[in-house]
């Protein structure tokens, strides 16, 4: 493209002032405004800037007698103000995370893959196939912005059914097969599939609504927690990620938090990355969990450690939206009366301040009631003024030791604290337990059997919704996992949301959820005196392309590939032919190629953006003829309240 000069932005400016300060702050340029509606193709916008001689020469292409808008040269010229002159003054006014020249937070690439080890979703292959030379570019297909048109749609549900009952007083885990409606004040759900697919599923009818959401991110590793092959190309993962942050933080309700675990590997960027999404005024704290107690001596440095970066949603909201603990035991030991205050029991705190934080008026000679003169220790300021200590010392609410002659303290009453306790950065094992005890409770539900390599504690789940969540508040946890957030709320009187697309939420997710419901008393049962009872609903997303895309992974021999192609060239009784994505070009298709090529061919063929079926085409003969009467009545009563 032709160089250009910054005389844009005064043609610019003068084109953009016909829409009053639509596109201004101040006399600036509002650039993210800008930008937006330039994606957005806004019609009035485009007109105008047709108008702009520099646009028309430097970014409208003539190509076989078609004028093309070259958009995105142009957004970038916007976005990137200095970009002419030279590679590195592309990046002097901003800072932050970039991939392939571009600011990832600028980027509207999405990452839909998600590699893992027993099966498959989009495009993605098991940790064996990785193994075995498939490139991080195929099992990490990034989405460019110009191929998705439907794939953000509101999903069909299908084998709907309701686990427990309704009632809480009853434990019953028998399953309702026949639910044709969800209350979304009251009804818990579960759904299998895409999870950023499904948190955008959930967009209208719970954007807004989420007040915790806790997610044990996939740590790029290739052995996280999950049973995911959990390596990716890093720049796909910053994306995977953002992708799901972004519609994270539109389903959080204005006072929400989210709260992200992740480890040494991804920490830096992903604190990096959610500044970027939930703005850096939003960070509340990156607490440390000690995971582990004895020492790894097969490593050179023994991790005991993981992160969880915790954000608010809304900027005056970050001091507030933490709540305090309850008490401990070890805490209300601290808490006395020696002196038979009529206030109750008490502790002593210390009645001073740092000097930076203190005004001249708390700098002076303290007097005792027996007349010794207390001077201040060097650095310090007393808490209160010389008027409002001498109230505090009438009133009795400053202590002088047993004999008087003490050090003066105040007096913090146990009723002032709400008996409550501030949340420190530093949780520890003793409190919140560790991934061997965890993994080692989650054994005992399924007869012996390690499920999980380092799944997390309850407890550690229990201490986060015990200082973001109130009773019937709702949680959010769309990497499910083994359904710990979700045992976690259900025992603590919670609403949630769990997502997950592998094949074990069938076989230990909602399994463990039913043995909740069934008042199991492993990890914070006992602690929080649960005996049972709750229910929740269990949808999933209704395959559309992801049947065939599963089929084609799970492909061993060229014939059953092929097999697999006929089919989804011309569909079959049970199922329609697959939507092939229009840049295919089918005479690509040479068998002569060898196996792994034509699988990865066929993977790029399927139309991402019909993987599931779209809500918008349930009343489509060919789409209402596949689902059950039951089924269609709990989409339309989910995303129409019943119609």
């Amino acid at each position: 493209m032709a160089k250009i000069e910054p005389k844009i932005f005064d043609e610019l400016k003068i084109a953009l002032s016909s829409f009053g300060g639509k596109y201004f702050i101040g006399e600036e340029l509002n650039r993210s405004k800008l930008t937006d509606d330039l994606r957005n193709y806004d019609e009035p916008l485009l007109s105008k800037l047709f108008e702009v001689d520099l646009i028309k020469h430097h970014f409208i292409k003539e190509v076989a007698g078609q004028k093309l808008f070259q958009i995105e040269q142009l957004e970038e010229a916007i976005l990137y103000n200095d970009y002419w002159d030279t590679s590195y003054t592309r990046y002097e006014n901003r800072v932050g995370l970039a991939s392939k020249g571009k600011f990832l937070q600028d980027s509207q690439d999405v990452v839909l893959d998600f590699p893992f080890k027993d099966g498959v979703l989009t495009a993605s292959m098991t940790k064996e196939d990785n193994e075995e030379g498939y490139d991080d570019a195929f099992l990490n297909q990034v989405i460019e912005k110009d191929e998705i048109d439907r794939l953000f749609d509101k999903k069909v549900f299908v084998n709907v059914k309701r686990y427990g009952d309704n009632q809480s007083t009853q434990h019953s885990t028998e399953v309702d097969n026949g639910i044709v409606s969800f209350d979304k004040e009251k009804d818990n759900l579960i759904i299998k599939g895409n999870n950023l697919l499904a948190l955008h599923a959930l967009s209208d009818s719970l954007g807004g609504k989420i007040k915790s959401i806790y997610v044990d991110v996939p740590y790029n590793t290739g052995s996280d927690s999950f049973n995911y092959n959990d390596k990716f190309n890093h720049s796909a993962w910053l994306t995977f990620m953002k992708n799901r942050l972004e519609i994270a933080q539109i389903l959080l309700k204005y006072d929400g938090v989210i709260f992200a675990h992740c480890d040494d590997n991804e920490q830096a960027y992903l604190k990096v990355l959610m500044d970027e999404v939930f703005g850096k005024e939003n960070f509340i704290a990156n607490f440390i969990w000690e995971k582990r107690t004895n020492r790894e001596n097969r490593k050179m440095v023994s991790g005991r450690h993981e992160y969880i970066l915790c954000y608010s949603k809304t900027v005056d909201l970050t001091n507030k939206v933490i709540k305090q603990l309850p008490m401990t035991e070890k805490a209300l030991s601290s808490y006395k009366n020696p002196d038979n205050d009529p206030r109750g029991l008490w502790k002593s705190d210390p009645a001073t301040a740092q000097a930076g934080h203190a005004t001249p008026s708390q700098f002076y000679e303290l007097v005792a009631p027996n007349g010794k003169v207390h001077q201040l220790p060097s650095g310090r300021g007393w808490l209160y003024t010389k008027e409002t200590m001498q109230e505090a010392i009438s009133d009795n609410r400053i202590w002088f030791g047993k004999d008087g002659n003490g050090v003066p303290r105040v007096k913090t009453y146990l009723n002032a604290k709400e008996r409550g306790l501030t949340v420190e950065t530093i949780w520890f094992a003793s409190d919140v337990s560790t991934s061997e005890v965890a993994k080692n409770s989650l054994k005992s539900l399924f007869d012996g059997e390690a499920l999980f390599l380092t799944p997390k504690p309850e407890q550690l789940i229990q201490r986060i919704l015990e200082v973001s969540t109130k009773e019937d508040d709702i949680v959010l946890d769309f990497f499910m996992g083994s359904a710990t957030t979700q045992a976690v709320a259900m025992k603590m009187n919670r609403r949630f949301i769990g997502i997950e697309q592998m094949d074990y939420i069938n076989t230990v997710s909602v399994p463990r959820l039913q043995k909740v419901i069934d008042g199991e008393q492993g990890g914070i049962s006992k602690d929080v005196n649960w005996q049972g009872g709750g229910s929740f609903v269990y949808a999933e997303l209704f395959p559309k392309n992801m049947g065939y895309l599963q089929d084609v992974i799970h492909s061993k021999t060229i014939e059953e590939l092929k097999s697999v192609y006929e089919r989804m060239l011309v569909g079959t009784d049970t199922e329609e032919p697959a939507d092939i994505s229009f840049r295919a070009d089918l005479s690509k298709i040479d068998w002569v190629e060898g196996f792994d090529e034509n699988k990865r061919l066929l993977v790029k063929l399927l139309d991402k953006n019909g993987l599931y079926y779209n809500y918008s085409e349930i009343d489509d003969k060919n789409v209402r003829d596949l689902i059950s009467d039951e089924d269609y009545a709990f989409n339309k009563a989910f995303y129409e309240g019943g119609e």
